[in-house]
């Protein structure tokens, strides 16, 4: 699915009454009220750097960016909005969305031998992976790894990695990606 019909999906699980599992319990339906505010406030705002476009706006070959994600998802509130609004800075890059649990290629890119999402993909022309990326920046996954293995209370993780993007601005997303771009042959 494409950025609009993703969108629309998630504000379609908040408005279907009953909503479909996994959205009918209470908490993933909050979750992802939460998660279509945020979407829509990184849209707003749009923090994508001068670096940043203009590495994109370099991308010279088609692109095929395939993100894995679902509206529940925290992470994915605050990256795939960035995501989205990175790749249609260059018409060469198309930009598709997959929900990890309606037939995605998730099983292709675990995380530790877990389904974290989202997961960016980004393919040549001809399909073959260049890279791929995801779930969370360093920083980020980090933070998630040691209040894990403290094991730390899902709401003190969930209010732990929500302070971190708020005070990354979306920044160790983009630096993250872009250095991954500008290793490709192609734009060095």
């Amino acid at each position: 699915m494409n950025w609009n019909e993703y969108v629309e999906y998630t504000h379609q699980l908040l408005t279907t009454d009953p909503p479909p599992p996994p959205y009918d319990n209470p908490d993933y339906h909050h979750y992802t009220k939460m998660n279509e505010t945020r979407m829509k406030r990184w849209v707003k705002t749009n923090p994508v750097t001068a670096e940043t476009a203009a590495v994109v706006k370099a991308i010279s070959q088609p692109q095929n960016w395939v993100v894995i994600t679902e509206p529940w998802c925290g992470d994915a509130a605050h990256i795939v909005p960035i995501l989205y609004l990175m790749s249609s800075l260059n018409d060469k890059i198309s930009f598709e969305l997959q929900l990890r649990d309606s037939g995605s290629e998730i099983d292709r890119y675990l995380t530790n031998g877990s389904k974290s999402i989202p997961i960016l993909i980004v393919r040549d022309e001809e399909g073959k992976d260049l890279f791929h990326w995801g779930p969370r920046p360093k920083e980020g996954q980090e933070m998630y790894l040691d209040l894990a293995a403290k094991k730390a209370d899902f709401e003190v993780v969930k209010n732990a990695i929500q302070t971190y993007y708020n005070a990354d601005k979306s920044l160790s997303t983009q630096k993250e990606i872009v250095a991954l771009l500008k290793s490709l042959p192609v734009l060095k």
